[in-house]
């Protein structure tokens, strides 16, 4: 495959530029995403809801990013994405500082399910632009600049809702994080659309999109797709509940305050996060030469000290430096699969169900991942009195998670048979 250049209608600056802005997207995207999480027991108290419920507020902005993100993914193969992710970030801001209007369940799950409309713009958008910005060589590095700001987000979403709940009310902490946003969708109306498929072969950019039901069938086929795809459900799955449990966990059973909870849970995630994903990026790249499937090799041979160290955090660890200190070593190893996992996505399909393959998959890494595990941790926590015995099904999805990456190269590494 070559290494054409790309089209001079984009300015040389462009690729970090547009890189530095999707980073930044990313960074408010999981800091609004999460913020919920951390004053859970406030709206909760004060809207007089159950465990089931404030399960559901996630779980509600989730269903409805899953079922957005596929006609993202249809647009943006099309459309002028810069704009199409102005409005998704205007989108999801001016949702997130509407819930701080809320006056009870119906209205604080309609606003959090607009969240899900505005992010599904930017998560399915970014990896394709970022796919026409570098060849495939280097597409994993750029897209571990970009999802280092996922850990990032969630550990400020956290910290600063966190802090912000205590300090003046669950209702003043989503106007502060939502704001911002609304800067940054302007910023988008500036930037370049980069020319698609130009890394690609030759000739790629120009063949016509194929129809849904032609992509679909595709992705059916598509072993390293579905590999990569089915680990990515079950870690969201834990991810997603360990994230919007984790902090009341802290809170409920081993005394910490609000605040407290959301230093400790976002502590752990931005620094395990940080050194994981960045971790996981270099690690896959380095291993490619010398590693058959290396990509897959570090998704799931990763998830296995994750798994033990998350569990020691959870049901042994005492205090808050040997909980931290368990949470965060248990972060670092069960972010390490989330650069090289886009990055299979990315050079799994071609440039013209890029967009798509992306919405679909993360359609169904959503709808099978973390709609469900909020919920479901939140009825075992009532059933049971333990939040900790509810996290217990997010580390059994690691376990889950491994398996399919490992077996996945394990497969697909096998030297073809004469």
């Amino acid at each position: 495959m070559g290494e054409p250049s790309p089209s001079s209608s984009v300015k040389r600056s462009s690729p970090v530029l547009i890189v530095a802005v999707l980073t930044t997207m990313c960074l408010l995207n999981f800091i609004d995403r999460y913020a919920p999480s951390a004053v859970k027991d406030l709206f909760k108290a004060e809207l007089g809801l159950s465990d089931e419920q404030t399960g559901l507020v996630f779980s509600a902005f989730i269903f409805v990013y899953t079922l957005a993100c596929p006609v993202f993914g249809s647009l943006a193969e099309r459309g002028n994405r810069p704009r199409l992710l102005a409005v998704g970030v205007a989108l999801w801001s001016l949702a997130t500082v509407a819930a701080a209007f809320a006056d009870g369940f119906a209205m604080l799950v309609m606003t959090r399910a607009l969240v899900g409309i505005g992010e599904a713009a930017f998560i399915t958008i970014s990896p394709a632009m970022i796919a026409d910005l570098f060849p495939p060589a280097r597409r994993n590095r750029a897209l571990t600049v970009l999802n280092v700001a996922m850990p990032l987000g969630v550990a400020i979403g956290f910290t600063l809702a966190g802090a912000f709940g205590q300090w003046w009310g669950w209702r003043a902490a989503f106007v502060i994080v939502g704001a911002p946003g609304l800067l940054l969708a302007l910023v988008a109306l500036v930037l370049h659309d980069p020319p698609r498929g130009a890394f690609d072969e030759p000739g790629a950019a120009r063949a016509a999109p194929p129809s849904w039901s032609g992509a679909l069938r595709g992705f059916a086929r598509n072993a390293r797709w579905r590999y990569a795809t089915g680990g990515y459900i079950a870690m969201t799955f834990a991810l997603g509940g360990i994230g919007d449990w984790f902090p009341t966990f802290l809170s409920r059973e081993r005394g910490f305050s609000l605040a407290e909870a959301g230093t400790v849970a976002g502590l752990s995630i931005v620094v395990g996060g940080l050194v994981g994903t960045v971790a996981g990026g270099v690690l896959g790249d380095a291993l490619q030469t010398r590693v058959r499937e290396a990509y897959f090799v570090v998704c799931g041979a990763s998830c296995i000290p994750g798994l033990i160290l998350a569990a020691w955090a959870l049901f042994f660890a005492q205090g808050a430096l040997a909980i931290t200190v368990a949470l965060t070593a248990a972060q670092v190893f069960l972010w390490m699969y989330n650069a090289p996992v886009n990055a299979l996505l990315v050079n799994a399909v071609d440039v013209g169900v890029r967009a798509r393959a992306f919405g679909v998959a993360l359609m169904l890494t959503h709808l099978f991942g973390d709609v469900p595990s909020p919920p479901l941790i939140g009825a075992v926590s009532s059933a049971t009195g333990s939040v900790a015995q509810g996290i217990g099904l997010a580390l059994v999805a690691v376990g889950v998670a491994a398996s399919v990456w490992l077996v996945g190269a394990t497969r697909l590494g096998a030297p073809a048979r004469e």
